[in-house]
């Protein structure tokens, strides 16, 4: 006994054989039409009566209806095809009922061209348009039920509106589908961006290291050895560090689609790192945890991690001070971030990157960015970054 088919392999192929099943009735239903004109019958439903001469005619041009998602053209003509025959060959002494089942095809048909020159390219439904406009036209003085020239200028109006409402839809279309292009090609720019800041904030942060070991060994190389290949160790570890960061973030700039770094990303678990490397540098940074400790969203922790990177490098290099405070809270809805240190103070300086990086990186995550001096003396940054409801407890 054959097996059955799956439950979602049999509407798949229903969907694939069915428009032909229907192609293969449509001759019948052809030479049937015209001997339907001549006897009576009909089918009903409720309260509605649908006699024969009239639904065999319609069916005519709806049995092939189905091919019109993948095979508009093959549809059209089989359409185009039925309809002449019908009209030919159908005689009837009722010129109203020639010119009904003219109009109830035909209609059918100008409505498929305006399908085809929506969904196909203007080099193939142009000359499908000519060919539908010139049977329709031939067709109209084939049959006698009506006027034949007004029935031929009808013609020619509903064929060009059609044909003009489906290269509006597909222009609309291409235009749709431009600005989506544009969209993932701007979407490929910011992520770019995205990544030079990435690279800017390690970069800085880690020359900034560099270079106050690189003095302190200087100095101390004749009389604290061992301070010296301290300072030479941390050089060499942050040079590692940031060798491998380069390679990675110029990996993905030169291939802005593939996928990115299996490395993983820094968050707040690596928060205890920076205050070591700050340590390093020169800077006590005190680093105090408020609230429940519980995983965050990678683009919420790296934006932390890189804030305090910043933020710390900034100290570093500016504040004149050894010391500075970090403050991470955690709360239900959000993540608070302050830096705060005692140094010298300042405004806000507009030509470097750290302060532009880490407000894109906040106004990109919908948070709010406070960097100002302090009225006592120092520097603060401040930071709260809203966490996703699908995050939040």
């Amino acid at each position: 006994m054959p097996a059955a088919l799956p439950p979602r392999r049999l509407p798949a192929l229903l969907s694939s054989v069915l428009p032909w099943v229907g192609v293969a009735a449509q001759p019948v239903v052809v030479l049937y039409a015209p001997v339907a004109e001549a006897g009576g019958g009909g089918l009903g439903f409720g309260g509605w009566w649908i006699p024969l001469r009239y639904l065999l005619p319609a069916l005519v041009v709806a049995l092939p209806a189905g091919l019109l998602p993948r095979r508009p053209l093959v549809a059209l003509g089989l359409m185009l095809a039925g309809a002449t025959v019908v009209t030919a060959t159908v005689n009837s002494g009722e010129d109203s009922y020639l010119s009904d089942i003219w109009y109830l095809q035909f209609l059918v048909v100008d409505v498929t061209v305006g399908v085809v020159a929506a969904s196909r390219s203007r080099r193939l439904a142009l000359p499908a348009t000519a060919l539908v406009l010139v049977a329709q036209v031939v067709v109209a003085f084939v049959n006698p039920g009506g006027d034949p020239v007004n029935r031929a200028v009808l013609s020619v109006l509903a064929v060009v509106t059609s044909a003009t409402v489906g290269s509006s839809v597909r222009a609309r279309r291409r235009y749709a589908a431009t600005l989506r292009s544009h969209a993932a090609a701007e979407a490929v720019t910011a992520e770019r961006l995205r990544i030079a800041r990435e690279l800017h904030d390690m970069v800085a942060h880690s020359i900034g290291v560099i270079a106050i070991q690189a003095g302190v060994g200087a100095r101390v190389i004749d009389t604290q050895p061992a301070q010296a290949r301290a300072a030479l160790r941390t050089i060499e570890a942050t040079s590692r560090d940031t060798l491998a960061g380069l390679r990675r973030t110029l990996g993905a700039l030169r291939r802005p689609e593939s996928a990115s770094s299996l490395d993983p990303t820094p968050g707040l678990d690596d928060l205890d790192r920076l205050v070591a490397a700050g340590a390093d540098a020169g800077v006590r940074v005190e680093l105090r945890r408020v609230g429940r400790a519980e995983p965050v969203p990678d683009d919420i922790g790296l934006a932390v991690f890189r804030i305090v990177q910043e933020a710390v490098t900034n100290v570093v290099r500016h504040a004149g001070t050894d010391t500075c405070r970090v403050v991470v809270e955690q709360r239900p809805d959000e993540v608070g971030v302050e830096v705060v240190d005692g140094g010298r103070g300042g405004p806000v300086g507009g030509e470097g990157h750290g302060i532009v990086g880490m407000r894109e990186r906040v106004a990109l995550l919908g948070g709010r960015f406070t960097a100002a001096p302090r009225p006592d003396g120092g520097f603060r940054v401040a930071v709260r970054l809203p966490l996703p409801a699908a995050v939040t407890r």
